[in-house]
């Protein structure tokens, strides 16, 4: 059998087809390296917006306005006429205590005073006897024809009725003041909603027994809860940037979606911590390891969403710039200088370096104050090895 023959113009050929082939792959495995060791740059534009500088700050929401509407007498608990979370008006009736005592006291208040009264008219006779006998013993010592003896006699007793009346006199007065008394306390019998509210919570129920004398027992507590305050802990590292008056707003544990606007009322100048603690001269009390100063402030309550003892995540606005340029945090790298870094600009596909200088700064955006323009776009993470 002759053997085959390939021609030399098909060699060529071959060769050239492979070559060819060859430098194919070559590039694909080039253009593949290159995108594995070169990652895509994450850009940003520059855009405008607000920017707010904050305090950071936890808070307990408290009603403005809470009484606890207690007892001034002793008894039973006969009868509530209101719930819990019922809304009452000043004057309403809230509860009654059983009034048989305080009624047998105004009943013997009364009798009392009655008495006096009668004494009183009684000394009063007497002493018109004794006024008229002396009287006639003065007559008959201008005559010449009175006794010495029976004109003192008449003197000593119409001096010493004069003083029982006296003594009848206060004795009414002093009656008087405990008829006023056990009026009073009968009409503490029956317990009067003191100032428009919401029943928070019953303490004493119906059947027990109230001891006043003890001591000064809370049979309901009562709030105005359209107006709430909001009582904050400020860390004694912010402390000196927080002001009253500055707005802030913050947001409930129970509701984070919902933001509320306000502003900073009072501030305490001690904490809580310090009040407590003695600080005489030679006392051995001991520094807290945090210090914390309480501010307060209200919000209004219109839909009654907020309640009593939520937790508040307050944010105090200490400075603020409205419609600033302002570029993303994570553009920026190392500072060079106070307020100085360079970033990285992509213009036209290529990236170059720009000094930029920045104003205030949230930990997401910071406000450009020269350098950038908006509408331009910045590499993100990229400034930190191009400064290095």
């Amino acid at each position: 059998m002759a053997p085959l023959v390939i021609p030399k113009k098909s060699s060529v050929l071959i060769a050239v087809a492979t070559l060819f082939a060859a430098s194919v792959m070559a590039g694909i495995w080039i253009w593949h390296s290159a995108q594995v060791v070169r990652p895509q740059l994450l850009t940003e534009q520059i855009t405008r917006g607000d920017i707010e500088k904050t305090v950071l700050a936890t808070g307990v929401l408290k009603p403005a306005q809470q009484v606890n509407v207690g007892a001034q007498v002793n008894g039973q608990l006969k009868k509530l006429y209101v719930a819990q979370g019922d809304q009452v008006r000043k004057g309403q009736l809230l509860a009654e205590i059983d009034a048989t005592l305080q009624e047998n006291e105004l009943r013997k208040s009364q009798a009392e005073l009655q008495s006096a009264r009668a004494q009183k008219m009684a000394a009063g006779s007497l002493l018109k006897q004794y006024q008229q006998e002396l009287k006639r013993q003065r007559i008959m010592a201008r005559d010449g024809a009175a006794v010495q003896s029976e004109m003192e006699k008449a003197q000593a007793q119409f001096e010493s009725q004069m003083a029982l009346v006296h003594v009848n006199e206060a004795q009414i007065i002093q009656a008087e003041m405990a008829l006023e008394t056990a009026k009073a306390n009968l009409g503490f019998t029956r317990i009067l909603a003191p100032v428009d509210g919401t029943v928070l919570g019953i303490i004493t129920r119906e059947g027990q027994t109230i001891v006043s004398s003890q001591t000064a027992p809370t049979i309901l507590v009562l709030a105005k809860v359209d107006t709430m305050n909001v009582h904050t802990r400020i860390s004694e590292t912010d402390i000196l940037k927080v002001r009253p008056g500055q707005p802030l707003w913050f947001y409930v544990v129970a509701d984070p979606q919902h933001r509320y606007q306000g502003v900073m009322g009072t501030i305490q100048e001690v904490p809580d911590d310090a009040l407590q603690q003695d600080v005489s001269p030679g006392s051995n009390a001991q520094q807290p390891s945090a210090v914390y100063y309480s501010g307060v402030f209200n919000v209004a309550n219109v839909d009654r969403k907020l309640r009593t003892s939520m937790t508040a995540q307050v944010f105090i606005i200490t400075d603020r710039a409205k419609d600033a340029i302002r570029i993303p945090v994570a553009a920026l790298g190392k500072p060079q200088g106070k307020d100085r870094y360079r970033v990285q600009v992509k213009q036209n596909e290529q990236i170059v370096s720009r000094w930029v200088t920045i104003g205030i700064n949230d930990l997401q955006y910071a406000e450009v104050k020269q350098g950038l323009t908006e509408g331009e776009f910045v590499v993100l993470g990229e400034a930190e090895q191009a400064n290095g």
